[in-house]
């Protein structure tokens, strides 16, 4: 059965994505599949990650988060026990923010979110979930009442009175432009259901129109090595209106995991086999829209010139966090080993070389084919 098209956050859905070796540290014990409670996160990376205001929450977040899509087991089973590894791992590391959305799993994803943030009330971890896709995405639905049930329930998976950010889940384009959808948002911030919202998005267009509403707080975006028109005027704009960015998909669905080849294959069920072209979904969602045999060259290109002693998925990340007007990059992570590594690029560095490899691969392989979409 195809599950519901629910953008991704380059989740790690089969081990090859985002599998590299890098152990930090032990995870601690836990009973009956719970993490233990405990004062503050332990590991050898506290401290180091970077951090940065999360638009107009005011929440200081670290730079890199924690897209927790797979936790649901939407692209494979996870098991509580590995789930809360993974969510032990990334606080450990730094990791103070967890993006999930109520259809990640039909809820499973927050319902452990929930549980792992009950048995560590003192880790500060903000929580941003996502609403809108439980139903077909026409405009009518993206009414008051409906959003009330979303964030409610919501509210009792993650076991929080207020949730600390609702992101529209990539509505269709006149939701952007409706009035009574930010009305209806605010009430639910008077309210105290929610302390801020922002939107995700697919288009450059989009995220325009959000970020112009005043009270929106952040927004959501696919931007990695292999997208790059974000860059042109979303990121400007959001860093003058005081918007939040995040960035999604920032490995291209493991493109940038620096591990595929042109004989990779993916399950027939994984969306990288069966959207390749747009067939179940929006495209972009899948390798970011571009060609994979074309990926798997530029990849190759941008692994060439990653820095010595970082993989390619950290020079990845920490390319992205070092744009200016991006507040954090949310890779997903299946295992202790991914989380890890994925965090240390939040206290990396990586120099104008680096950058300079990402346009000129870009404008090599992509920007003909994908720069005037999205």
């Amino acid at each position: 059965m195809r599950r519901i098209p629910a953008h991704g956050d380059d989740a790690g859905l089969v081990p090859l994505v985002n599998d590299h070796d890098l152990i930090i540290a032990q995870v601690p014990a836990r009973t009956e599949g719970f993490p233990s409670t405990r004062s503050a996160p332990t590991g050898t990376s506290v401290g180091t990650m970077h951090s940065r205001t999360l638009g107009r929450t005011g929440r200081s977040v670290s730079v890199i988060g924690l897209g927790t899509w797979q936790l649901g087991g939407d692209w494979g089973p996870v098991s509580e026990e590995d789930a809360f590894a993974v969510l032990d791992a990334s606080a450990e590391a730094g990791v103070t923010l967890f993006d999930t959305a109520d259809v990640y799993g039909d809820g499973r994803s927050e319902q452990l979110i929930g549980r792992w943030r009950a048995a560590n009330p003192d880790v500060p971890v903000t929580v941003a979930t996502k609403m809108g896709r439980r139903l077909d995405q026409v405009p009518a639905n993206y009414v008051r009442d409906n959003f009330r049930q979303w964030a409610d329930r919501s509210r009792t998976n993650l076991g929080q009175d207020t949730l600390d950010l609702v992101q529209l889940h990539c509505p269709p384009t006149p939701v952007y432009d409706d009035d009574a959808v930010y009305d209806a948002l605010d009430e639910l911030v008077a309210d105290g259901a929610i302390a801020a919202y922002g939107v995700s998005v697919e288009e450059t267009a989009q995220a325009l129109t959000a970020i112009a509403r005043p009270n929106v707080a952040t927004v959501q975006i696919i931007l990695n090595a292999f997208r790059l028109k974000p860059l042109d005027a979303v990121l400007p704009a959001a860093r003058e209106a005081g918007v939040g960015i995040l960035a999604r998909v920032p490995l291209a669905s493991g493109l940038l995991s620096g591990k595929y080849t042109a004989d990779t294959t993916f399950a027939p069920e994984d969306h990288r086999s069966y959207n390749r072209h747009g067939e179940a979904f929006d495209q972009g969602e899948t390798f970011s829209g571009v060609d994979f045999e074309d990926g798997v060259q530029a990849a190759q290109a941008f692994a060439a010139a990653v820095p010595e002693g970082m993989s390619v998925p950290q020079a990845a990340l920490a390319w992205i966090v070092q744009q200016d007007g991006v507040t954090a990059a949310i890779p997903g992570a299946r295992n202790v080993e991914q989380a890890r590594s994925n965090a240390a690029a939040g206290s990396a560095s990586v120099g104008p070389d680096l950058d300079g490899a990402v346009h000129e691969v870009y404008d090599r392989f992509f920007r003909a084919s994908v720069h005037d979409q999205w």
